[in-house]
């Protein structure tokens, strides 16, 4: 094997132009980690953050970015159980981040943010998954406990992981109700999987409340925090809110009052690992991807590492909905 491989190290703070392939050394595997060989990888809007150097303080240069990517064991250390060739998928544990990331032909992470599968779905597709499969199930599982037959919303359903979240709840056989600020969207809204697609704007509680006289059930929060209150007064006693992200960029809630939560009703919030998808868990959803039972959105693929700068204008200018995913040559 060459010395060295294909990647994008970023220095210092840069503009598209500087997303540009070079020579980076190939990195070495240590005992409990795996080197995988990149496939493909999803572009998410925290890489574009950290490009432009407002992230938080658990990033630094020089880093190759990438928070997410799939591909196939390239070589592992001591003490890991997995085999070179098997298909896995990582994400999140500080790479791209503290680590260096997926923009690069390899990377090598922690054997315990990696997850072993096998599917006959292209890397198009599977590249688009990690990050937005996992938080949207993390989320539903672990910060709603969701049930068949609950009623849930999902707030901001239009980003990536809402339209992931309105998906995986439908094949889990909730009622979905999903809030898009553009009523151009709701036709996407339901062919994902909401039973009810609605304009997000004064008009919300009421409808809400036609369709949930005595409140829902759960509800998933991507909009921000300042749409706290709001979603709280829609949520039945016992119900449950998940706080998962801030399309509107508001992370808290100003000068914070605990009594804005009624009576009986429960706000948790979700930040996950990749342990929160178990391999069981995304061998399922594969599967129901496989047989059309479960639909995600690819917004556009893009081929080898010089095209992540298209990538990047592509998700800076949000000109479609849904995952934009890059691709990388086979060996």
């Amino acid at each position: 094997m060459s010395e060295t491989m294909h990647g994008i190290r970023l220095t210092g703070q840069t503009d598209l132009e500087g997303l540009t392939v070079s020579d980076v050394p190939i990195p070495d595997v240590r005992p409990g980690w795996v080197r995988i060989r990149v496939r493909a990888f999803g572009v998410n809007e925290s890489e574009v953050t950290s490009r432009q150097g407002e992230s938080s303080p658990d990033f630094s240069f020089p880093r190759i970015l990438g928070i997410e990517g799939v591909g196939e064991v390239d070589s592992v250390g001591e003490g890991v159980d997995l085999a070179p060739g098997q298909k896995v998928a990582t994400m999140m544990g500080g790479l791209g981040r503290n680590i260096d990331g997926s923009y690069a032909e390899y990377t090598v992470v922690d054997a315990a943010n990696v997850i072993p599968f096998d599917t006959a779905l292209g890397w198009d597709i599977v590249g688009a998954l990690p990050e937005m499969l996992q938080t949207a199930h993390g989320s539903i599982t672990s910060g709603l406990g969701l049930q068949t037959g609950q009623s849930v919303l999902v707030h901001g359903g239009t980003s990536t992981v809402g339209l992931t979240a309105i998906a995986i709840a439908h094949h889990l056989g909730a009622t979905v109700i999903a809030t898009t600020r553009n009523p151009a969207k709701s036709d996407l809204l339901k062919s994902v999987g909401a039973d009810h697609a609605l304009r997000d704007d004064e008009t919300l509680p009421e409808a809400i409340r036609a369709i949930a006289p005595e409140g829902v059930d759960a509800a998933l929060e991507f909009v921000g925090a300042t749409a706290l209150p709001d979603v709280l007064s829609l949520i039945r006693p016992g119900g449950t809110v998940c706080f998962v992200g801030a399309l509107s960029g508001a992370w808290t809630v100003p000068d914070f009052d605990p009594f804005i939560i009624p009576t009986g009703v429960r706000l948790t919030s979700y930040a996950g690992e990749a342990r929160d998808l178990p391999a069981s868990a995304l061998d399922q959803y594969l599967n129901a991807i496989e047989s059309g039972a479960l639909k995600v959105v690819i917004a556009e693929v893009f081929d080898g590492l010089d095209k992540v700068a298209d990538a990047h204008r592509a998700l800076e200018s949000r000109r479609e909905p849904g995952k934009y995913v890059v691709v990388l040559p086979a060996p």
